[in-house]
This record gives C-alpha cells, sequence and structure tokens, in this order.
C-alpha cells in the first residue's frame, strides 16, 4: 500500500507513538487521530491532522471517525499496559470492545486495510527466542491476553472478511514523552533523589528497547512494502532490535546522562510486577527480510530516550 494521496484514521493519535505515526502519516495524507485523551495529549496531535476526540467503545465516535472515504486504520489506541493492572478484567474488555468496534465498522462500510499494534506480551514466559510463528502462545499478563484476543479477531477479519492486516508486535518502545515505562522512571525518580535509585525486581530483567523514530518507520515499511515475500492476508512482525538491554544497564545509561551515581537498590525478585516477563528475545529476522533495520542498538535507543526526556 502507497501511503501517499490517502485518508487514514489513526486510534490512539494523541499518544507517544500515534502521534508520531499522526506526524508521519500527515506529510502526505489526509489523517483524522481518534483518541480520548486519556494517555494522549491534544498538542502532540500534528496540525495538519483532524483531531476528534472521543471514546472509541461509543459506536457513534468510531462510525463519525469511520466511512467509506477511509483507506486504512492504523489502530493504536488501547488501555496501556502499564494501566488497570489491577484491574484485568477493565483492561481486557476495553481494549477488546474497541477493536471489536473498529473491526465492525470497517467492514460495514467497507475499509478493509489495517495496521494494528500488538506486542511481544503475547508470547508470555518463553525464555527462549520468538519469532512471529512461535508457539503455543501463552500471555502472563493481562495486556498480553488482550492483545492475543485483539490479534485473533484481526486474523478472523483478514481471513474471512477480505481484509489486510498488518499487525505488529512492539518490544518496549521509549521515546521523550514522560509517563509509564522504565526510562521516565529512573528520571523521574533520580530528579527527586539522586543519591538512591530503586529497582523493581532483581535488575537483570533482559528486554529489546526500540526508539519510537525507529518504530514509526518500521511500521510505514511494512505497511508499504509487505508482500513481497510472503503471501496472504495477515502480515504479523516483531518490531524491536537486534539486540536487548538488562534493567540494570538502563539505570547506568540514566544516571551517565544525568551525571549522578547512586546506590541501587532493589525490590527483589526476577520481575518487577505481576505479569512482567523476565527476560524477552524479539527476533526481527522477517523485518530485516522486507528491507528494514534498525539503526539504532537498544542501549541506544534507551540513551536517546533519556537525553531526549531531559531536554524537555
Amino acid at each position: 500500500m502507497e501511503l501517499s494521496g490517502q485518508r487514514i484514521v489513526v486510534t490512539g493519535g494523541a499518544g507517544l507513538i500515534g502521534s508520531r505515526v499522526a506526524q508521519r502519516l500527515a506529510a502526505d495524507n489526509d489523517v483524522i487521530v481518534v483518541d480520548n485523551l486519556a494517555n494522549g495529549r491534544p498538542e502532540s496531535v500534528p496540525d495538519a491532522a483532524t483531531l476528534l476526540k472521543g471514546d472509541l467503545r461509543d459506536e457513534s465516535v468510531v462510525a463519525e471517525a469511520i466511512d467509506g472515504s477511509v483507506d486504512c486504520v492504523f489502530h493504536l489506541a488501547a488501555a496501556d499496559k502499564y494501566v488497570d493492572t489491577d484491574s484485568p478484567r477493565r483492561q481486557f474488555e476495553a481494549n477488546t470492545d474497541i477493536t471489536h468496534n473498529v473491526l465492525e465498522r470497517m467492514a460495514a462500510v467497507g475499509v478493509d486495510r489495517l495496521a494494528f499494534t500488538s506486542s511481544c506480551t503475547v508470547y508470555g514466559e518463553a525464555g527462549e527466542p520468538t519469532p512471529e510463528d512461535y508457539g503455543p502462545l501463552e500471555p502472563i499478563s493481562g495486556y498480553g491476553a488482550t492483545k492475543l484476543a485483539e490479534e485473533a479477531a484481526c486474523s478472523v477479519y483478514a481471513h474471512s472478511h477480505g481484509f489486510t492486516v498488518w499487525t505488529f508486535r512492539f518490544a518496549n518502545i521509549v521515546g521523550p514523552r514522560f509517563g509509564a515505562g522504565v526510562v521516565p522512571d529512573f528520571v523521574e525518580k533520580l530528579r527527586e533523589d539522586p543519591e538512591t535509585l530503586t529497582i523493581l525486581g532483581n535488575g537483570r530483567q533482559e528486554k529489546s528497547y526500540m526508539h519510537v523514530r525507529e518504530c514509526v518507520d518500521a511500521m510505514c515499511h511494512v505497511v508499504e512494502h509487505a508482500g513481497d515475500h510472503r503471501e496472504g492476508p495477515l502480515y504479523t512482525y516483531n518490531l524491536g532490535t537486534r539486540d536487548t538491554t538488562t534493567v540494570d544497564r538502563i539505570a547506568g545509561i540514566v544516571s551517565d546522562e544525568m551525571g549522578v551515581d547512586p546506590e541501587f537498590e532493589y525490590t527483589g525478585g526476577d520481575r518487577g510486577w505481576t505479569g512482567d516477563v523476565p527476560r524477552v528475545f524479539l527476533p526481527i529476522d522477517r523485518l530485516v527480510a522486507s528491507g528494514w533495520e534498525p539503526d539504532l542498538t537498544s542501549d541506544e535507543s534507551v540513551r536517546r530516550a533519556t537525553r531526549e526526556l531531559l531536554a524537555r
């Protein structure tokens, strides 16, 4: 699909990733951003895009956003994985309701191209490299369960309703925005107390961290070029870097960028919270085969995000 001269809806388009997607697409397309602004910020929406404030659980909002003139939907709206973690049912119901509403409306008005943002949490605690065809998929968090359910719904519309669906299983995405996540958490903690840094778990948790700029670039590349080496209505891609970073290493990078040397204190255990996966190995061979490869390592992504946060 050529991302030029299209009418595109970006759900969750005021968030960290969605606003960057909207900005990228608005340069050459007519972009409608839909966001309830629970986690998004209106100032993050590019001036060239149209902002529709509303909750996609409301079918009237979905109907207003998606009509027959739309060519494609980039679906990023979701309850954040750090939100409602103590209420997994509420998170599950919100995310699956939103995605079903979007899918049903698209089918009703003849819109059949969808870019859907999922998560590596669908793999659960595999403890080994997890390419896109890895199985069985056994998520251990409520958020992972929601994303797997949403992927299943997207698969139904791809295989039984003539949709083309690009599904992206994200690594940890970092960038220039405060909020939930280990990098802004460490920055905020060290601004309050540069002498001591409390780290959830044992610090040895190890995952891939991808900068938001590269995440968006990879998504757009796949939408424009997927199909060159695979056939079928459903295209699933891991998005991350070729390497990983430990939480201890992140603490060291953030401390270095802030010019402090705190004592690390640990809450204990091998994970930071219920549902946290201590080690994630996310191969990106399929992404590389499509012709796109990250410029930044996981460490470099963390360092760039830290510098951007400190510059705010």
